[in-house]
């Protein structure tokens, strides 16, 4: 990664110091282009379109749309569409880099400055619109010096994407978009690491599965012919700070029912872009203030029932729990609370221009759109977190080696904070390559890498504390993990910047090492059967009910969806030859929603769920809840999934092939019939999810809390959750 993050700095596309018309008259200035990136950026108009193809995918992609439109312009200056010599024409001032190192100057040409120019009025145009037809505010931004800089900025990145590269015959983004007026095509790089892409999948599975088919590596095995008792979720007493953890997964259940419900807005403007139910809803919550709080709650859930769910267990992992933890936790809650509150504020204040601070308004990068100063307080309320597992966990880790389970638990506990941090690096005044290689480490690595470490220990630790298993075989599967995610997931991050200005250096490591993430996670569906195998077999011995037969479910689905989201759906759109064609199309969003809601979603719940059942006593407890959302949360993704996503976004690839990429991401395109059909067919998944899915977790949670035990301890026996492990009697 110290390789690609030094070619990054010095690789990007240049920002020239000036651009002159081909007078020598100053067009705009570096400074006018940055000022243009921080106008994009704080509008929210990443999360209504997109730059080199990152952003959101229901307006345009904003690199393509101007390369498209000021191609045409160059076209008709030089002698209109019938004219060979005015296409050729165009091809040449677009391909020739004009850049001169020395002073720092790009020229334009003629016909590239009637462009800019052309292009500067079309944008005045649609982001001053007076209506919400768009899906944007009224009058969006109507300045004209405001517009000339977003123009500038977007003539940069298509001039980025279409000159050539010093000492090779494609673009700064390795040709893309797709687009024949200025004759961008596929590289040879995009075909052969796709191919080589396929052959690392096919020859890492097998490998791997003849490994684990010789020794039996694969499983969490241990105790499965062993017979014991669980302790009765009455019987286990629990910690000032454990009943505390109700509030957080309270928290956690509203923010959930919120981020869906505006999850069903975000959607209903692609089906209906007018009016929601006759209501103007873009007047109060235009589509990139609704998609960013949708995308940040997201986070905000997940991140929410982690906190708790470490805190819950670290008594169990310690034996004991230090006076005032629970004065801690209620601290860190409070915190957490005033950071959800006020960067959601922020975002809305900076995206309705009341506010052009990035410190608490908007950054506006996908994913990290919250202001800077809220970034900073989420990562300091991180490592205060990380500050409280310490605390409970230190006496346990005096005594335990660094390779052991306790440590490995508080160790991964640690990097959520540190890689969270690194999101820090992307600056809204900085380079947008560099800027988008940063955050990429928080939206790629910090989630499919080290949460996906703490995920597994979580699970192993619950694992190990029902008894299911020993804690060598937990420990061998957590170390096994490790290195199988780590295998791909680190450099396969750079799966994401294919075409955002990096070298293609970057391309041939992301295709090849993203194409190894998915082998871990096709061994994921064997771990989900065994964890279903557990819970039954246990609870077939035991003289006491299994407690946590509808956790283990969510957990059972989890493998499921990482399987089918992030590896199936994820390796079809990893594929450079695909992604050149698919970037921020319905395919993407298809692949996000699988995966994280699949995976990190049904983790949250199931953790949650687990927590929350010897939280709330037994005689409120409701099975029947766990059960319902457990199958409307799984239905409803998967009509979402089936229905809608997949199918849109296999049309949408198609039309991108066979009419142009250009017009696959236009408004025209994504309210045609068709689609709009698609869109509404996702309304009964919709309902299913947020009625059968959230309502009944929110009705558990407010149990938590109503019915929250009295009876509080400060130290925890060794084997709390499950008594009388029995060795199987030998047939005669």
């Amino acid at each position: 990664m110290g390789v690609l993050t030094y070619y990054t700095y010095n690789d990007e596309p240049p920002i020239p110091e000036a651009v002159n018309d081909a007078n020598g008259a100053v067009l705009f200035t570096r400074p006018d282009i940055m000022e243009g990136q921080r106008i994009f950026l704080s509008n929210g108009l990443m999360q209504y379109g997109s730059i080199f193809g990152h952003g959101a995918y229901l307006g345009p992609d904003f690199t393509t749309e101007y390369l498209h439109r000021a191609a045409l312009s160059s076209i008709e200056f030089y002698g209109g569409q019938s004219s060979d010599t005015a296409r050729s024409r165009t091809i040449q001032d677009f391909k020739t880099n004009q850049y001169d190192q020395t002073t720092g100057k790009l020229g334009y040409t003629a016909a590239q400055t009637h462009a800019f120019n052309e292009c500067r009025a079309f944008y005045a145009s649609f982001f001053g619109e007076p209506t919400t037809k768009f899906g944007l505010r009224p009058h969006a931004i109507s300045d004209p010096e405001d517009i000339r800089k977003l123009t500038a900025f977007f003539s940069w990145t298509a001039w980025a994407a279409s000159t050539a590269r010093p000492g090779h015959s494609y673009s700064y983004t390795n040709n893309w978009p797709p687009e024949p007026l200025v004759d961008n095509h596929a590289t040879a790089d995009s075909i052969v690491w796709s191919v080589l892409s396929l052959a690392a999948l096919l020859g890492g599975t097998g490998l791997l599965l003849g490994v684990f088919g010789k020794w039996n590596l694969l499983g969490w095995h241990g105790r499965e012919q062993q017979s014991m008792s669980f302790r009765a979720p009455d019987d286990v007493l629990l910690t000032p700070a454990q009943n505390a953890c109700a509030w957080f997964f309270f928290i956690m259940a509203a923010l959930f029912c919120v981020q869906t419900l505006l999850g069903g807005a975000t959607e209903h403007y692609r089906a209906d872009l007018q009016t929601f139910f006759g209501i103007n809803l873009g007047k109060i919550l235009p589509f990139n203030v609704v998609r960013t709080w949708h995308l940040q709650l997201s986070i905000f859930w997940v991140a929410t029932s982690y906190l708790a769910s470490a805190i819950f267990l670290a008594p169990m992992i310690a034996g004991r729990e230090p006076r005032g933890q629970n004065l801690l936790a209620y601290g860190l809650l409070g915190a957490v609370t005033i950071v959800v509150v006020g960067s959601l504020l922020g975002e809305f204040a900076g995206i309705q221009g009341l506010t052009r601070n990035s410190w608490l308004g908007d950054q506006g990068f996908e994913w990290l759109d919250l202001g800077r100063l809220w970034q900073i307080l989420l990562t300091v309320g991180l490592l205060f977190w990380v500050v409280i597992l310490y605390r409970g966990l230190r006496g346990r880790l005096s005594g335990e080696h660094t390779g052991n389970m306790p440590w490995l638990f508080f160790f991964s506990a640690l990097s959520i904070p540190a890689f969270y941090g690194v999101g820090l690096l992307a600056n809204p005044g900085e380079h947008f390559t560099t800027t988008d290689f940063w955050r990429f480490w928080v939206v790629h690595l910090w989630v499919e890498d080290f949460l996906e470490l703490f995920t597994t220990i979580l699970v192993a630790y619950i694992f190990v504390l029902l008894g299911v298993v020993h804690e060598r075989t937990a420990l061998r599967m957590i170390y096994l993990d490790l290195i199988l995610y780590s295998a791909g997931g680190i450099v396969g991050t750079m799966h994401h910047v294919y075409f955002s200005g990096e070298p293609a250096l970057h391309m041939a490591l992301g295709a090849f090492f993203s194409a190894a993430e998915v082998i871990p996670l096709t061994l994921l569906t064997v771990e989900a059967w065994s964890f279903l195998q557990l819970g039954t077999a246990q609870e077939a011995r035991s003289t006491t009910p299994f407690p946590h037969y509808w956790a283990v479910m969510f957990l059972a689905a989890v493998g499921f969806w990482n399987f089918l989201g992030a590896g199936v759906f994820g390796f079809l759109i990893n594929l450079p030859i695909v992604s050149y064609y698919e970037i921020g199309t319905a395919l993407t969003a298809n692949h996000a929603h699988a995966s994280f809601m699949g995976v990190y979603g049904m983790l949250s719940v199931g953790l949650a769920l687990f927590c929350l059942r010897y939280i709330i006593p037994q005689k409120y407890w409701s099975d029947k809840a766990a059960q319902i959302s457990f199958w409307s949360l799984n239905l409803g993704l998967a009509w979402m999934v089936f229905a809608t996503l997949f199918p849109l976004g296999i049309l949408q690839l198609y039309h991108s092939i066979s009419v142009s990429y250009y017009d696959a991401r236009t408004l025209n395109y994504i309210g045609s019939r068709a689609n709009t059909v698609l869109e509404w067919l996702r309304m009964p998944g919709d309902l299913v999810f947020i009625v059968g899915g959230t309502l009944p977790i929110l009705y558990l949670t407010f149990l938590g809390i109503r019915h929250m035990r009295k009876s509080q301890t400060m130290e925890e026996p060794k084997e709390m959750l499950f008594t009388d492990i029995v060795a199987p009697v030998q047939e005669r």
